[in-house]
């Protein structure tokens, strides 16, 4: 169990979020594949959808303090470092199935590593960075 004192801690909720956010990604893209032969690339890509959407609601109310920017504009930022994500997921997962022949699930393991790593530092210093001034005051 997590005590609440870490749950202070960004990395902490944005670390729950993105395993909650994995096992919808992954129920999705076996649950595709799986059951409605959906192509693996294909499957991922609407798993990552998906998961973007529960993902920015979490983490904008619940993981980053407030940071007084809109919501439409920062859900336009996370939008589009998303779609870098979704594109580097796409893409090891192209280059893991078709050009090095393994598994689609040791493609997304990969992806799991690699993508949150990317997704966390941007979220963190730029879509839900708290500005400078609001920092001292803090």
């Amino acid at each position: 169990m997590i005590r609440r004192s870490y749950l202070k801690y960004p990395i902490i909720k944005y670390g729950i979020v993105g395993l909650l956010g994995t096992g919808i990604h992954v129920g999705v893209l076996v649950l595709l594949v799986e059951l409605f032969a959906v192509p693996a690339v294909t499957a991922t890509t609407i798993g990552f959808i998906v998961t973007l959407l529960v993902s920015y609601v979490l983490n904008r109310n619940w993981t980053f303090e407030p940071t007084g920017e809109g919501s439409r504009t920062q859900f336009l930022k996370y939008v589009l470092v998303c779609t870098c994500g979704l594109l580097l997921n796409a893409g090891l997962m192209y280059v893991t199935i078709h050009w090095i022949g393994w598994s689609y699930l040791i493609g997304e393991v990969l992806t799991t590593i690699i993508v949150p790593i990317h997704n966390y530092i941007w979220n963190r210093y730029w879509i839900f960075s708290v500005p400078q001034q609001r920092q001292k005051e803090v």
